[in-house]
């Protein structure tokens, strides 16, 4: 018996392009772009195509999913495939333009735990003339605090204490000293209690899942 089996590895093997199709499909897609009849290499790339379309069934929920699909053909043949496409054919050049970089929002937070979007409503409410609608308002951005504060950090919090605040975070324009509005902590404790043991438990229900599906998936002997 002979013992020097030649393998095949696939570090060894040609890196594929789009490897989500397998080597399989990029072998007929390189054996299309040797075909020198060019209605011939039309019709091996169609098959291809609907090779394609069975592999990747869940982008047939894209209203373009065909248009990727040539588009995938194209790069997997390195876009040496010369075949008539019904869809514009992609330049290798616009292919491999990398976008552009994201700016990163460079403005602090004064007080972390209130949120950007608290900081956004109090420059609506100081932008506000009408005096009854700014008041109103304003009672809605401070219960918001509270319901922030009393979330991230204890469950108790002098109200004063929210309105100071407030007053810092609006340059001191926005301001109320009856405090009757604000919404009773235990409330908003048990709105945010809760919000807390549903998240618990989604979490535990997941590891759950997780933890059965192992279970079932190991070997027993």
């Amino acid at each position: 018996m002979n013992s020097n089996i030649d393998m095949e590895y696939n570090t060894a093997r040609p890196k594929m392009l789009i490897p989500e199709y397998g080597r399989n499909v990029q072998k007929m897609v390189d054996f299309a772009v040797t075909i020198a009849d060019k209605e011939e290499r039309n019709k091996v790339a169609n098959a291809i195509i609907n090779v394609m379309g069975e592999l990747k069934q869940h982008l047939r929920d894209d209203e373009d999913y065909r248009h990727k699909l040539w588009t995938h053909l194209f790069i997997m043949s390195d876009f040496k495939l010369d075949v008539d496409s019904p869809y514009p054919i992609p330049k290798k050049e616009n292919i491999n333009i990398k976008p552009n970089k994201m700016p990163y929002p460079k403005n602090t937070i004064k007080f972390g735990h209130y949120g950007k979007s608290v900081e956004k409503l109090i420059e609506v409410a100081m932008g506000i003339t009408d005096g009854k609608e700014k008041i109103a308002l304003i009672k809605v951005i401070a219960n918001m605090m509270k319901k922030f504060h009393l979330m991230y950090h204890t469950n108790s919090i002098d109200e004063s204490v929210i309105m100071l605040h407030l007053e810092k975070l609006s340059e001191g324009e926005l301001k109320l000293d009856d405090l009757s509005f604000f919404t009773d902590t235990r409330d908003i404790l048990k709105v945010v209690g809760t919000n807390r043991s549903s998240n618990r438990n989604n979490r535990n229900s997941k590891t759950n899942k997780n933890r059965n599906k192992n279970n079932r998936n190991r070997k027993r002997y």
